[in-house]
């Protein structure tokens, strides 16, 4: 599972609400992204004048990086790796140093953090990352209870050198708590900001189905409420398909292109794991029925991140499939 999410009850909680399909999720984001457009005019920030993402839009000249004179759909210096995936090996055998060292060799050179840092210190991770060839350039945390927890928090993003760090599960049935997570999520990010990071916000499938009451989902108040000078979003493929199903859409890519379009807030990472055709679960990628390529022809991000929440086989073969399959 994503870091932070119990997935023993992932539709459970998710499937309050069965009408809330791609028209409303578009009308609400609509309203959002006016309301965006009015916060953001005339203000600045030195994050916000950094080059973005590319607009979702019809990718031309795009080949998989086999034909000549054409450029790959993800280069290999964007491929990273979410370290849940690894957690079974990293706790256990071969261990986080092994483990860490066959990443490197299969070819990552960008790690998502989660679960802590595993008996080091951020400066004494970073110096075994250095060695390696590997960068934390981004994680998963919690919203901080404290503003002390949050300063710690910063202050190991960037002894790590990471450029992101990502809120990675919230759930509640309650309008006004979203509405409390997103207020805080907005200071968080401004004190990111002024440190040089870049934070964000991790979906799962509930922010799309979940009836908050009056039509409203989680994902309406969090596409209105969060600042998109301050605040991104690391878009989970798997789980914006997962919700287009359960949402009973036809086309389940199209919905993900949907919530990417719509959002006010630019999306800036991917979350990049498959969806088995059986049972619905998670799979390596290349195993499922999800339609990267389309998705990633239409829009180009700065990080794609393997993820596979049960590993098919083993944890590394998993690294290794979704490492190959992004390159291809």
């Amino acid at each position: 599972m994503c870091y932070g999410y119990d997935g023993d009850r992932t539709l459970t909680e998710s499937l309050a609400a069965r009408g809330l399909g791609r028209r409303r999720l578009l009308r609400g984001a609509a309203v959002a992204l006016g309301a965006g457009a009015l916060a953001a005019g005339g203000a600045a920030s030195a994050l916000a004048a950094q080059p973005g993402a590319a607009p979702a839009q019809a990718a031309t000249g795009l080949g998989h990086g086999h034909g000549k004179g054409r450029k790959p759909l993800v280069p290999p210096g964007k491929i990273s790796i979410q370290l849940y995936t690894l957690r079974d090996a990293l706790g256990g055998e071969p261990g986080y140093d092994a483990t860490l060292r066959e990443l490197s060799r299969i070819g990552y050179n960008k790690v998502e953090q989660a679960l802590g840092y595993y008996g080091r210190s951020a400066r004494e991770l970073r110096r075994f990352y250095d060695r390696l060839g590997i960068r934390a350039t981004s994680s998963h945390d919690g919203i901080s209870e404290t503003d002390e927890a949050l300063r710690t928090k910063i202050d190991n993003a960037r002894t790590l050198g990471q450029k992101y760090m990502n809120v990675p599960y919230l759930a509640s049935s309650s309008a006004d708590e979203w509405k409390r997570w997103a207020e805080r999520m907005n200071v968080e990010a401004r004190a990111a900001c002024r440190a040089g990071i870049r934070y964000g916000y991790h979906n799962h499938a509930h922010e799309f189905t979940a009836d908050l009451g009056r039509g409203r989902t989680p994902w309406d108040i969090l596409s209105a409420e969060l600042d998109p000078r301050y605040v991104h979003l690391e878009i989970d493929l798997y789980w914006t398909v997962t919700a287009a199903i359960e949402l009973g859409e036809s086309d389940p890519e199209g919905f993900s292109l949907d919530v990417i379009r719509a959002a006010p807030q630019s999306v800036l990472q991917f979350h990049v794991k498959d969806r088995n055709a059986t049972d619905g679960d998670t799979s390596d990628l290349g195993t499922g029925i999800i339609d990267f390529p389309r998705i990633f022809q239409a829009h180009q991000v700065k990080e794609y991140i393997v993820e596979n929440d049960r590993p098919d086989v083993t944890p590394i073969e998993t690294a290794r499939v979704g490492y190959r399959y992004l390159r291809r």
